[in-house]
Formats: C-alpha cells, structure tokens, sequence
C-alpha cells in the first residue's frame, strides 16, 4: 500500500526533492525511540531538502512495532509493517511504496556518520547519478570495527570484484539512495528478500548500465548487531554464485537506465 504523499513543506526548503530515509528494524525496541529521534532532530537542522523517516518493521516481535507508532506523530515519521522478516523484504516494500523523488536507507543503529547524507543524495538530486552509495573502503573512509568483520568485509568485496569486476568497492555499507526511477526499474528483478539484497541490486544496476556514486564515509561498527555471521555468509556466497553462474545479470545487455531527476521534476511528487 504507498505511503501517504509528502505534503509541502512550509519551512525554509522551498521548492525542491523529496526524500523517504527507510530505516529497517527488526526487535530493536532498546534503541528505536532514542535513535529515531536524534535523526528526525539531526535531519531537521542540517538537510535542505523535504524529508520522511519511513520505519519499516518486519516482524519485530518485541515492543518495536508499539514505539514506532508512537514515534509517527506527524507527516515526518511514517511506519510501515510487515509480517516476515528480511531486511531486503522491507527496503523492497517501503521503496515500491514511496511516492518520493529519492529513497534512501541506513542501519537504525546509526553506524554512519550523519555528515555524510547530503553528500550522498547531492549527485541524485543534481541529476548526475542514479545510485549513491556508502563506502567504508574507499580512500577517506574512516572505520573502526573489530579486524575479525574488517577481513570479512574486505574479503567479501574481493570476491564480488573478483567474479563481476563491478566498479564499487563496498557492497553491504547499509547506506543507500536511490531515484524512485531506479528503484521501480530495479527492485522487481531483486530475488533476494535478506543481507544479500543490496549486492544483488547493484550488479543489477551494473549489469544496466545504472549509474552509481560512491561517497567515503566514518563508520563506526555496532557491537550489538543483530547480523548472524554465519548464515550471512552462506547466504551472501550462495547469492553471488547464483549471479555468477545461474541467472547472472547479462553485463553484455544493451544499458537500459532508468530516467534520472532534472531540475523539471523536482518536487513533482509534492503536490496536495
């Protein structure tokens, strides 16, 4: 069902994009309240564009659901639930339901320094680019996190480099924008409803000819992560080898890029 359309801001923004940052939450009920806030707080001060925290929950089964609701009490904060779980499942159902010129995405633990948000969405608003993604392994990127998860990382993309050679460096940073014009061309051909969903969007965009922006970020590891390492390393090795030698994304394929944001449009979803 699509969210609500964003209403015109009265504030300073003016005319301009409009923006749905999705947080996907899974029993995160410690945290939500105290880190939704400090983003709807950090969002109001510093971003210059028209924005909408969207909560995506997928099957918490703890009080996440409750606060989240409580949290939505104007336009600026939207929920959305569903009953299975899967991150990728509720990125895939808050993205096809946003009426937004831009959806974007990070962690609800806040891992990513906020200062790198308006230089994520500025390509995809200037019209120059039709993903932008977070990098913690590109030069300028500060990390810190334990060297067992580091060596994962670095070994995962060396993988995904290695079998696509594909022109990103950092699959998995859960910091993400997107067009919605990319996001409906892409999304639909996503298999993967979990962790391996944001490689699988990328090669598909690769394979597209879509293009993507890397933005270095600092990146701070949470030690009380939610991520089974183990299935998410079976999973995300499963999912490349089906890319790689089944239904693989054809790199060969005429590019069919999705219609980019120009100045024309901006705002166009914003109207009553």
């Amino acid at each position: 069902m699509p969210l609500e359309p964003i209403q015109p801001s009265e504030s300073q923004y003016g005319a301009g994009p409009t923006i749905d940052v999705v947080i996907p939450v899974y029993n995160e009920a410690a945290t939500l309240a105290t880190n939704v806030t400090a983003l709807r707080a950090w969002l109001d001060a510093n971003l210059p564009w028209r924005w909408r925290i969207v909560i995506a929950d997928n099957a918490s089964t703890d009080a996440t659901l409750t606060i989240a609701r409580a949290l939505a009490v104007d336009d600026r904060v939207r929920v959305l639930h569903l009953d299975r779980k899967g991150r990728g499942r509720a990125l895939k159902a808050a993205w096809l339901a946003s009426d937004a010129d831009i959806v974007a995405y990070m962690d609800v633990d806040l891992s990513t320094n906020l200062r790198a948000l308006p230089p994520l969405l500025a390509p995809l608003v200037a019209g120059e680019s039709d993903i932008a993604i977070g990098s913690r392994l590109r030069r300028g990127a500060v990390v810190t996190r334990q060297w067992k998860r580091e060596a994962l990382s670095r070994g995962y993309n060396l993988l995904i480099r290695a079998f696509f050679r594909p022109g990103f460096s950092d699959a998995q940073c859960g910091f993400k924008a997107l067009t919605r014009e990319a996001a409906q061309a892409l999304l639909p051909a996503v298999e993967n409803d979990e962790w391996f969903f944001d490689t699988e969007l990328l090669l598909l965009a690769v394979a597209r000819g879509v293009q993507i922006r890397e933005i270095p970020v600092e990146w701070i590891e949470d030690l009380d992560s939610r991520v089974d390492i183990p299935k998410t390393i079976r999973e995300d090795l499963h999912g490349l080898w089906r890319m790689r030698f089944g239904r693989r994304p054809r790199s060969d394929a005429p590019p069919a890029p999705p219609r980019r944001i120009g100045h024309s449009d901006i705002g166009r979803s914003a109207a009553p």
